[in-house]
């Protein structure tokens, strides 16, 4: 259905479809991030902040998919994003390499990393897959598959690697820019499609994980180990990982998507 609209009046209401479509994706993101503020951190009846946070992420979760919110499908990939998220903050967070900490206690807190964390992770690959389910999500000129696979990986493995044998992740952002250079998405906020740069639309989503990050260690979820006596913002360098780390989690849904769509089930 093609809507008689035109000039400021089609942008106008274009741009309030493409709010409520975003704050639709970000509605598990938004939820458990308004609690993440809202909890203080003293905790909740006795519970500590982590754990209350963790029952808080769960009852979220498990009323998306009662209310078919998100599928099942949809479920057991951001699951995937959890091990994948916990595995890097397991790392981050040792005392080997100590990138950041978490200061407060909790019950539910395993190799010194709150389980709740894994949800900030799901968080980010909960909004790619609402986002490409609500805006009709198509990819023009998408680079071979087991070259993006293999950029996320290297994206990956230069989180752990970096600390060892330096950080290489500018020469895997050059070849991100070089694998994604054609690379569009075609989104639908109303019924007319729009055209945007892959690597655009990396770069905001990486910017705004950067200010939740500011907001999340402003408040003490977590904190590096420049803002343990005052807090200070964290350095915009982190807007690269961030970057980087949604071309991964990406990566995971586009691959996801792809390899269902080639799955020929027999009637």
């Amino acid at each position: 259905m093609v809507l008689r609209l035109s000039g400021f009046r089609r942008f106008l209401i274009e741009f309030l479809c493409f709010g409520i479509k975003q704050a639709r994706a970000c509605l598990f993101a938004g939820l458990f991030f308004l609690a993440v503020f809202a909890v203080p951190r003293t905790g909740i009846m006795g519970i500590p902040r982590y754990d209350a946070l963790l029952a808080i992420a769960l009852l979220i979760q498990a009323t998306m998919v009662l209310t078919r919110l998100e599928t099942l499908d949809e479920l057991k990939a951001i699951s995937l994003f959890h091990v994948v998220g916990f595995a890097l903050e397991a790392f981050k967070t040792s005392g080997a390499v100590g990138s950041w900490s978490y200061p407060d206690p909790g019950y539910t807190k395993l190799f010194g990393v709150p389980l709740f964390s894994g949800f900030m992770y799901a968080a980010v690959g909960s909004y790619i897959i609402q986002a490409w389910r609500l805006f009709d999500l198509r990819i023009r000129h998408h680079p071979p598959y087991w070259m993006a696979t293999a950029v996320a990986v290297l994206i990956y493995a230069n989180f752990f690697t970096h600390h060892f044998i330096g950080d290489y992740r500018w020469y895997i952002a050059a070849c991100v820019l070089g694998l994604y250079a054609r690379s569009m998405v075609t989104y639908r906020p109303l019924d007319r499609d729009r055209h945007m740069p892959l690597l655009l639309s990396f770069l905001l989503i990486g910017f705004f994980l950067w200010v939740a990050e500011n907001i999340s260690t402003f408040f003490g979820i977590w904190r590096y180990p420049n803002q343990l006596g005052a807090w200070s913002a964290v350095h915009l360098g982190k807007w690269s990982s961030w970057s980087l780390l949604v071309i991964m989690t990406f990566t995971i849904v586009a691959s996801l998507k792809h390899v269902k769509a080639t799955i020929h089930i027999p009637e």
